[in-house]
């Protein structure tokens, strides 16, 4: 009997903190490791490792998938494999929902082209900085809908002035989940962008000018803007 389940092809960080995270949604999650890389992974005994090859015809997830309602992540780390690799998915199944990960835009590009339905870049950011984000519930739900390609998402940027009540606060304080905010980044003095969760910057004071990058649905961000005094 066909299913709705998860594939995931590639065994790496980014792999494992998906499945983690998608694992509720589907009746079973799948990791698939290149068969090349067989001896570089310890068995999971949360999820099914399964191995393959580019040169699959896929057959064997031909007779348990139902590919309406399940899905698969491309988060091979090599660009070029996780091109043909979306090719060769999108060649088989048509009604297959592709999400690939990318780490430039020349080749988030390519994947779209291949056939993927999605492309999530990943920027500058680490698995490490993924697994500790994934923590907070409302990561989780804007992540969900990010995969699903919920349109009111928005992504801006929120600048403090003089009169902003978050002035003189360490970031660790700062309690954005409350106002269904999502802080992602912030830039400082010289327009350098830090990540918001990476710990050499949790301890820092937030001064007047600073711009933090923020992910929220569109009311959620104007009503919180209202609320702590922002000038952008």
């Amino acid at each position: 009997m066909k299913s709705k389940v998860a594939l995931i092809f590639g065994y790496n960080d980014y792999a494992l903190e998906i499945a983690k995270n998608i694992k509720h949604n589907y009746k079973e999650v799948y990791l698939y490791s290149l068969k090349s890389q067989e001896d570089s992974y310890k068995n999971s005994s949360e999820f099914e490792i399964r191995s393959f090859d580019l040169s699959d015809k896929w057959g064997d997830i031909d007779e348990f998938v139902d590919f309406e309602s399940s899905i698969a992540f491309c988060v091979l780390e090599d660009s070029a494999e996780n091109i043909f690799l979306t090719i060769s998915l999108r060649s088989v199944f048509q009604n297959l929902n592709i999400i690939a990960l990318s780490n430039n835009k020349e080749t988030a590009n390519k994947l779209k082209m291949a056939g993927a339905n999605r492309v999530i870049p990943l920027v500058q950011t680490t698995a490490e900085m993924i697994s500790e984000m994934m923590e907070k519930p409302i990561v989780k739900e804007v992540f969900h809908n990010i995969l699903f390609e919920n349109s009111d998402l928005k992504i801006t940027q929120i600048k403090m002035y003089k009169k902003s009540i978050y002035l003189g606060k360490k970031i660790s304080d700062l309690d954005w989940e409350r106002h269904g905010i999502i802080a992602l980044s912030i830039v400082l003095e010289g327009g350098r962008n830090e990540f918001i969760y990476a710990s050499k910057i949790k301890n820092y004071t937030v001064k007047e000018d600073d711009v933090f990058v923020v992910v929220g649905y569109e009311r959620d961000i104007l009503e919180f803007e209202k609320r702590i005094g922002s000038d952008v």
